[in-house]
């Protein structure tokens, strides 16, 4: 048995589904109550094989108590919204919950795999290194990555990295984050920006070593990420921090004309002012240092940015389509 909790959610469904393409089904998916999930998030569950649905606080409280865990946990939920301001809740929902789901894995010996984030790094200016030497000198730039940040240093300081996987993903595109409002990915943004408008809109430079949609981010497709992550499920001596990213970062010009070109449609980018809340923190460079995963042996066959964005946009986005679900005539 297999336990992944966020399982209605963007990378949750994406592991579902893929462990679904290994004929695998013997998974406890954990989220909120299905009632209260939000219904195009809980679209994201239609086509995927699972044991059993646990509601995210009854399955703590029950696996407190003796539980069924399984032989791993693949620990995916939490609050994954950056601009979310009530720290009560973002540290119940990603610090303190996962700490209390890593101390029952510990117990018992169970793989232990949990997200973390790329926005552990703040603002980039000190690297992007995975090195837990580092850990310490980050300062996050919200709570979100203060709440994942805050959970990296618990495990460091308790001795933990050397029995559990920890995985910083940096920005993850694809099928299955329809739900996610605001903190979508500019894929899906700009897809439905073309639609609507036929040009997309990207954010004004205010640094003097980036023009207007110069700007660099290291975006990796949902595909990747996922097959990063089962590698740490198929090889459980490989422990401590890890970067999931490409290494290659791309600018939002090269990804809104990738977009563009997927679509068929000719290229037209507006440039518009940034708030001042995004302004104050917003994050100029981003390359995940992937030096350490490299030196694990584990599989790193990433789809280019260009090759993802079309697999997404042709094959998912066109057909309305999810990850788990086959397209029409097959």
């Amino acid at each position: 048995m297999i336990t992944v909790t966020g399982a209605a959610g963007f990378i949750g469904s994406a592991i579902i589904s893929e462990l679904n393409r290994r004929g695998i089904s013997d998974i406890i998916a954990v989220d909120e109550r299905e009632e209260i999930l939000d219904r195009e998030k809980l679209k994201n569950l239609d086509s995927l094989s699972y044991e059993t649905f646990r509601d995210r606080n009854e399955f703590i409280k029950d696996i407190e108590n003796g539980g069924d865990l399984g032989f791993c946990v693949i620990h995916m939920g939490a609050c994954s919204s950056t601009t979310e301001t009530d720290r009560s809740y973002i540290m119940e929902k990603n610090y303190e919950y996962t700490r209390r789901l890593c101390i029952e894995c510990i117990k018992r010996g169970v793989r232990f795999i949990y997200a973390s984030s790329a926005a552990t790094y703040g603002d980039g200016q000190l690297g992007f290194s995975d090195n837990h030497d580092y850990l310490e000198k980050y300062k996050p730039l919200n709570l979100y990555g203060k709440s994942k940040h805050e959970f990296d240093l618990w495990a460091k300081k308790e001795g933990l990295l050397k029995n559990i996987a920890g995985l910083k993903y940096f920005n993850v595109y694809g099928p299955n984050e329809y739900h996610k409002g605001s903190m979508r990915s500019f894929v899906l943004k700009a897809y439905e920006q073309i639609k609507s408008e036929d040009k997309v809109k990207l954010f004004k430079s205010y640094h003097p070593g980036f023009a207007d949609g110069e700007q660099k981010r290291d975006f990796i497709y949902i595909k990747d990420a996922v097959e990063m992550t089962l590698c740490f499920m198929d090889n459980p001596g490989v422990n401590g921090i890890y970067n999931i990213g490409t290494a290659v970062p791309g600018t939002w010009n090269s990804l809104a004309s990738a977009v563009f070109r997927s679509m068929g449609v000719e290229s037209d980018i507006e440039y518009v002012e940034m708030p001042p809340k995004i302004k104050e923190k917003y994050q100029y460079y981003t390359r995940a240092d992937m030096e350490k995963y490299l030196k694990t042996g584990l599989s790193f066959n990433v789809h280019s940015l260009e090759e993802g964005v079309d697999d997404y946009i042709k094959n998912y986005l066109f057909q309305s389509r999810r990850l788990g679900k086959k397209p029409s005539g097959i």
